[in-house]
């Protein structure tokens, strides 16, 4: 099968090549799936640099979620073949064929295609525990959503407004600004560049944001501190821009508002339950058709680069789908 492996580590993606291996064997305890769809996550792009928290041991096949159909389970796993199903792990999703145990899988959401499924497992998965779970979303509360161009950013916006959330998108460019509108269907997009919380004042009628769902840091982070209402949750998910910010914890003593940590991935491993929970939801809501992941583009795994590289220069709008295997076109 052909499989995307991480060879060594580059910051220009050069220690990454497509390669031939054997299909995975499957150990007990877990479920061969092959692999139809998976998507690319900002992590991923992390993994090939060393730049993430977590680092596999190289080489590695690369890539964190997946859709595809089961081709052979345990009995006692819940699962059978032909099953359609997403999940993932940590690595190994960009490949034709993946071995996953059962927990880490679940059956795709009812009137969802592979790619759809492949889409919104981590971004939707992160959007809810950070804004739900960690933040008590409650409807009409104003909620500002930054790098809401990225998968993760779109799954908030989306997120929000399906649970009766007023939404303030923001964005790095001007030129993207027309489509978050069309994709996320905020009551706002604005700039985060320079004092933008003179602009989230305005359109909240000086209410300021209930929650600040973060996924940039740095300049963004720091004029993030002036938006959030007293009370309210800054929710740090990311270092998109490249810098860790600071604060000065006079700030949110003096505003009365929190700061939460968010790693989705490590919360569900904490608190298994409400892991499982947590994909209830979203897949509830997505067989009511109240959610949907937005995709910018479906690519053949043999196009890996185009897909990197669009995400790396910030190019995209929405999710990177990959489909593996001789039959994903040219």
């Amino acid at each position: 099968m052909q499989a995307l492996r991480v060879e060594r580590l580059a910051e220009d993606f050069s220690g990454v090549t497509l390669a031939d291996l054997p299909l995975p064997r499957r150990a007990p305890g877990e479920v061969l799936v092959r692999v139809r769809a998976t998507s690319l996550n900002f992590p991923d792009l992390l993994m090939t640099r060393g730049g993430y928290q977590f680092k596999p041991q190289l080489p590695f096949t690369c890539g964190l979620e997946f859709a595809g159909e089961v081709v052979e389970a345990d009995p006692a796993s819940g699962f059978a073949a032909g099953d359609r199903v997403m999940g993932g792990n940590k690595t190994g999703a960009f490949a034709e064929a993946a071995c996953v145990p059962a927990d880490k899988i679940s059956l795709m959401p009812k009137g969802m295609d592979f790619a759809q499924a492949a889409a919104m497992g981590a971004a939707y998965a992160t959007a809810f525990t950070g804004l739900v779970e960690l933040g008590g979303l409650q409807q009409d509360q104003w909620v500002l959503v930054h790098g809401a161009s990225g998968g993760v950013g779109l799954a908030a916006c989306d997120l929000a407004r399906a649970l009766g959330a007023r939404v303030i998108a923001t964005s790095g460019s001007a030129d993207k600004r027309e489509r978050i509108a069309a994709l996320a269907r905020p009551e706002a997009v604005i700039l985060a560049k320079g004092r933008f919380r003179d602009e989230v004042t305005e359109i909240t009628g000086g209410h300021l944001a209930d929650i600040v769902f973060d996924p940039v840091g740095g300049d963004v982070f720091d004029e993030s501190t002036r938006c959030v209402a007293f009370g309210g949750k800054l929710v740090v998910v990311g270092f998109t821009s490249g810098r860790i910010a600071e604060i000065a914890t006079n700030i949110p003593l003096i505003k009365g508002f929190s700061i939460i940590g968010l790693r989705a991935g490590e919360y569900a491993r904490r608190f298994p339950d409400r892991g499982r929970a947590i994909h209830r939801a979203i897949a509830s809501l997505a067989e009511d058709g109240r959610i949907t992941p937005a995709i910018d583009r479906i690519l053949p795994l043999s196009r890996w680069r185009e897909g990197f590289e669009a995400m790396a220069n910030r190019q995209i709008v929405g999710k990177v789908v990959f489909v593996p295997g001789p039959d994903a076109g040219p």
